[in-house]
C-alpha cells in the first residue's frame, strides 16, 4: 500500500509521473457515463498499471505491448460506433490515445503529448455538458494539467509540487482576464460556435414516437427539461400543459404523428386562423429549453403568438405544435405568450380527417364491447355525455395511477381497462383514446410536460423529465378539439396539487433529508438556482446579446465586423496597457542596483570587466589597483554608495549619488 511517507520518499520521476496520473483520471472521470465500458475499463487498466511501474521502478512495457493494445482500441472504437470519425469515436480514440502513451513517458517531449491530449481531452467533457458541475471539475483539471506542466520545466532536485501549484494558479489568474475578453468579443457564429449532438443522443423525455411503457421510465428522470420565468402571475398548478408532439396514427401498439400526406390536408395555421382562438389576457413567458436534438418548441397550451426564438424560425403545426428550423442542440432561450383558455379547431365534423377515429382491426375487441355498453347505457346521448360517461367509469371503475404497471402484451386497452386497471399517464390516454374512437368520437393524444415547480431562490419554474405527461384530445361539434386529461381523473393530484411519483433519492440526499428535510430543499434548490444562474449568463450569451451590448456601447446597426474592431481596439489598449506596466515596472526595479549597474557598464568600456555579484567597495579597490591616483574620485563615491546602501549614513540621498555620478571624471 502507498502510504504518504512512502510517497514522499519516491523519486521525483515516479511522484510527477502519479501526479499526472490522478490529473488523467480526473480529466477523464466525467467522461465515463459517455464512453463504451470497454474504454473506460481500457483507461482504468493502463492507468493503475503505469502507477504501479512508477511506483515499483520498473521499465515501461515493449512497443509490441502498445501496439497491440492500439489495435484492440482502434477494433474496439470501430465495433462500437461503426467508424473512426464522428463525435463518439473520436472522444473514444483521444481518451484510449492518452491513456496508452503514459506507458511511452520516457523523456519530457513524451510528458507535453500527454499535456496536450489531457488539455484536449478536457474540452471534449464540453461535447456532452456545459452544466456548471463540469465546467467546475474542468477547472480543476486545468489547474492539475498546468501544475503538471510547470512542475516539468523546474530545474532537476526535489521541488514542493505546492510551488508550481502556486505559478500555475498565477498564471490562470493572469489569464483570465484575456479569457473574459474573448468571451464576451469573439464573434460566435452559430455552425463553429455550438457542437451539434449525436441524432440518437436526445435526453427529452419526448419522442416521435409513443409506445406503451415508454414515457413511464423517463418519469424517474429527476433532471430538468426546461426552465420557465412568468412576466406576471403565473398560471394556476392544473393549466400548466406545456405542448409537445401530437400523435393520431395508431397500430395497436405504437402511436405516431400523421402520415405527411395527411397532415398535408391541414396546412400549418397562421396566427390570425380563425381555427385557433385565445381567450383572455394571455400569459408572457421565457422560456430555458435544455436540448434535446429534436425541432419541437415547449410553449405553454396553446402559444397564439410565434415563439421569438434568436437565429431560429418557428413555426406551429395544424395541431398547434410550435417546431424550429433545426432541432435544438445546444440550450435555447425564447419568450412566448400563451392562453390557457382558448378554441382549436374546425367547428364542423367534415372537416375532421377520419384518421383520427380511425382504429387497427383486430385490436382490443373487450374495449370495443366496452364501448357498445357505453351506447347501450347512454341512447342517443351527444358525445361529450359519453365522454363523461368514460371519465366516470375511469373514476368508478378502480383504476390507479402508478409507475410500475408492467410490460403490457397485444392489446393494450383491453389490459389497462380490464385486467392491470393501473399504468401511467401513456396506458391512461393511450386506452382512453381508443374507447373515445370505439365511440365514434375523433380524439388524438398530445405529448409534453405537466406542472413543474418554483424554485424560490431565483422564481424560476423547473420542469423536469419526470413531469413528462400525455393527456388526449376529443373532437366536439362546435367546440372543436377540447383537452381531456384521464390521468387526472385516476390521480387528481397528479395534475391539480403537484403530487408527484418521484424517483428514488440518493445516499447522501436521503441522509440530508433524514435530519433536516428543509435544508435539503434549500441546498438543491440554490444549487439549481446557480445553474440556471450559469445557463442564463454565460451558456446562453449568444451573437443577439453580444450585439446588445454593442448597442448599448452607442452602435446603432451592430454586426460582427463591429464587434471585431471592439476586439482589435480592446487588443491594441490592453497592448498599451502591458507595455507601460512594463515601463513602470523597470523604474520599479531597485535604482541603487541599476546605478550600480551603470558604474560596471562605464568600466566595461573602459577595459575593466566587472562580474554582476562584485560589491561597491571590491570594485573601488580594482580601480584604484589599475588607474592609481586617476580614480580616486571613482574610488570615493563608490564607497559613499556602499555606505547609502549598508550604512544609512544620515544625509547621504541616492539621488545626490546620482547626481554625483554625472560629473565624475572617469579614468583612461
Amino acid at each position: 500500500m502507498l502510504t504518504l511517507p512512502r510517497l514522499a520518499s519516491l523519486p521525483r520521476d515516479s511522484r510527477d509521473t502519479l501526479f499526472l496520473l490522478l490529473v488523467i483520471g480526473w480529466v477523464v472521470l466525467p467522461q465515463v457515463t459517455n464512453l463504451p465500458w470497454w474504454c473506460s475499463l481500457l483507461v482504468a487498466v493502463v492507468l493503475a498499471w503505469r502507477g504501479t511501474l512508477a511506483v515499483q521502478a520498473r521499465p515501461l512495457p515493449s512497443r509490441w505491448w502498445i501496439a497491440g493494445l492500439l489495435a484492440v482500441t482502434l477494433s474496439g472504437t470501430w465495433m462500437t460506433h461503426g467508424t473512426l470519425l464522428g463525435r463518439d469515436a473520436g472522444v473514444t480514440l483521444i481518451v484510449a490515445l492518452m491513456a496508452l502513451k503514459t506507458l511511452e513517458l520516457r523523456a519530457r517531449r513524451d510528458a507535453f503529448v500527454v499535456f496536450f491530449l489531457g488539455f484536449f481531452t478536457m474540452l471534449t467533457n464540453f461535447f456532452f455538458s456545459q452544466s456548471l458541475a463540469v465546467a467546475a471539475a474542468m477547472l480543476l483539471g486545468l489547474l492539475g494539467l498546468l501544475t503538471a506542466l510547470v512542475n516539468a520545466h523546474m530545474p532537476v532536485g526535489r521541488p514542493p509540487l505546492l510551488q508550481a501549484a502556486k505559478t500555475a494558479a498565477w498564471m490562470a489568474l493572469l489569464g483570465a482576464p484575456v479569457m473574459a475578453v474573448l468571451f464576451v468579443l469573439f464573434p460566435r457564429f452559430a455552425p463553429l460556435w455550438g457542437i451539434p449532438g449525436d441524432a440518437m443522443s436526445g435526453r427529452s423525455g419526448l419522442s416521435s414516437q409513443m409506445q406503451v411503457g415508454n414515457i413511464a421510465n423517463l418519469a424517474l428522470d429527476d433532471s430538468i427539461a426546461f426552465r420557465v420565468r412568468f412576466e406576471g402571475p403565473p398560471p394556476a398548478q392544473a393549466d400548466l400543459y406545456f405542448r409537445g408532439p401530437v400523435f393520431s396514427d395508431f397500430d395497436g401498439r405504437e402511436w405516431r404523428p400523421l402520415l405527411p400526406r395527411l397532415a398535408n390536408r391541414f396546412p400549418p395555421l397562421r396566427l390570425a386562423d380563425p381555427q385557433l382562438v385565445g381567450f383572455g389576457t394571455p400569459v408572457r413567458y421565457e422560456v430555458t429549453l435544455e436540448p434535446h436534438n429534436r425541432p419541437w418548441l415547449l410553449t405553454l397550451d396553446a402559444a397564439t403568438e410565434a415563439p421569438q426564438v434568436s437565429g431560429m424560425r418557428a413555426a406551429m403545426t395544424s395541431e398547434l405544435t410550435w417546431v424550429g428550423s433545426a432541432p435544438v442542440v445546444d440550450l435555447l432561450r425564447y419568450t412566448a405568450a400563451s392562453h390557457v383558455n382558448f378554441r382549436h379547431g374546425p367547428q364542423g365534423r367534415i372537416a375532421v380527417l377520419p384518421e383520427y377515429s380511425a382504429l387497427p382491426p383486430g385490436f382490443n375487441p373487450r374495449t370495443t364491447e366496452l364501448a357498445r355498453t357505453l351506447r347501450r347505457e347512454n341512447p342517443g346521448s351527444a358525445p361529450l355525455v359519453l365522454v363523461q360517461a368514460a371519465l366516470r367509469h375511469l373514476r368508478t371503475g378502480g383504476y390507479t395511477y402508478t409507475l410500475e404497471p408492467g410490460v403490457y402484451g397485444e392489446h393494450t386497452a383491453d389490459e389497462f381497462w380490464f385486467d392491470r386497471k393501473e399504468g401511467f399517464c401513456e396506458h391512461i390516454a393511450s386506452a382512453f383514446v381508443v374507447l373515445m374512437r370505439e365511440l365514434d368520437i375523433p380524439a388524438r393524444i398530445v405529448t409534453g410536460y405537466q406542472g413543474g415547480a418554483v424554485n424560490p431562490v431565483d422564481g424560476y419554474w423547473a420542469v423536469r423529465q419526470s413531469d413528462a405527461h400525455a393527456w388526449t384530445e376529443v373532437w366536439l361539434e362546435n367546440r372543436g378539439w377540447v383537452r381531456v386529461d384521464p390521468t387526472a381523473v385516476v390521480a387528481p393530484g397528479r395534475t391539480g396539487t403537484l403530487q408527484r411519483l418521484t424517483p428514488p433519492r440518493g445516499v447522501v440526499a436521503s441522509a440530508i433529508d433524514s435530519v433536516n428535510p428543509d435544508v435539503s430543499a434549500f441546498l438543491r434548490a440554490s444549487w439549481e438556482a446557480m445553474n440556471n444562474r450559469w445557463n442564463q449568463t454565460i451558456l446562453n450569451y449568444t451573437q443577439s446579446r453580444q450585439l446588445d451590448l454593442l448597442r448599448n456601447l452607442g452602435f446603432d446597426t451592430p454586426s460582427w465586423m463591429d464587434l471585431a474592431r471592439v476586439l482589435i481596439a480592446v487588443v491594441v489598449l490592453v497592448a498599451l496597457g502591458g507595455a507601460a506596466w512594463s515601463w513602470w515596472d523597470r523604474l520599479q526595479h531597485d535604482p541603487w542596483l541599476r546605478l550600480l549597474a551603470r558604474v560596471r557598464k562605464q568600466l566595461r568600456q573602459a577595459g575593466v570587466e566587472v562580474g554582476p555579484a562584485t560589491p561597491p567597495r571590491e570594485i573601488a579597490r580594482l580601480v584604484t589597483t589599475r588607474f592609481g591616483p586617476d580614480a580616486r574620485g571613482l574610488a570615493d563615491w563608490l564607497l559613499k554608495l556602499e555606505a547609502q546602501r549598508y550604512a544609512r549614513v544620515p544625509g547621504a540621498s541616492l539621488a545626490a549619488l546620482r547626481r554625483e555620478f554625472q560629473q565624475l571624471s572617469w579614468p583612461h
